[in-house]
């Protein structure tokens, strides 16, 4: 990343804590915020609501829309939680939205399982979490444009932790 400004997705399985991430990291670097959720067509968001996983073709217009918010003019740039689970997906976002940096959430089963169990109000059904797993195409080493964060530090840590990531990009002779 250069003078570019800040596009930045917040990556992971459901429940892991994009939005709150990507909230988090808009408001500590002043960068528009929107969560991919609100980019779903109506149509995947009521299979996801009767517990129905979402298949690529549901997918590529959604990953469309994320790319075009992201490259979109913007003062310090954007931010978007989106759980952006297989390279291929990444990779589309990158094509639409150029110099882009993910921020990979990465935690367990089990302790997602139990944060999204105690959500309250949110369409995507605890019993997803499988095939979000079974989709989940961990980023590799050489995805350099990936931060990976682990989500049992506290969101202020994280945000700190990806700060200091960003930093080390922008300015890596620092």
């Amino acid at each position: 990343m250069s003078n570019m400004p800040f596009r930045l997705i917040v990556m992971g399985v459901s429940g892991c804590g994009k939005s709150t991430m990507a909230a988090a990291l808009g408001e500590r670097l002043g960068l528009d915020m929107v969560d991919g959720d609100d980019l779903h067509l109506p149509e995947s968001v009521a299979k996801m609501r009767a517990g129905i996983a979402l298949q690529d073709d549901d997918r590529w217009p959604w990953l469309d829309r994320i790319g075009a918010y992201l490259s979109q003019p913007a003062a310090q740039g954007r931010v978007v939680a989106c759980s952006a689970l297989k390279r291929v997906y990444r990779d589309r976002i990158r094509e639409q939205a150029g110099d882009v940096c993910f921020v990979f959430l990465d935690g367990e089963f089990d302790l997602i399982q139990q944060r999204m169990q105690q959500r309250v109000g949110h369409y995507m059904q605890p019993g997803l979490l499988d095939s979000q797993f079974r989709t989940l195409e961990k980023p590799q080493a050489d995805e350099v444009d990936v931060i990976r964060l682990p989500i049992t530090e506290s969101v202020q840590d994280m945000v700190q932790q990806a700060l200091q990531a960003l930093q080390a990009r922008l300015h890596p002779a620092l």
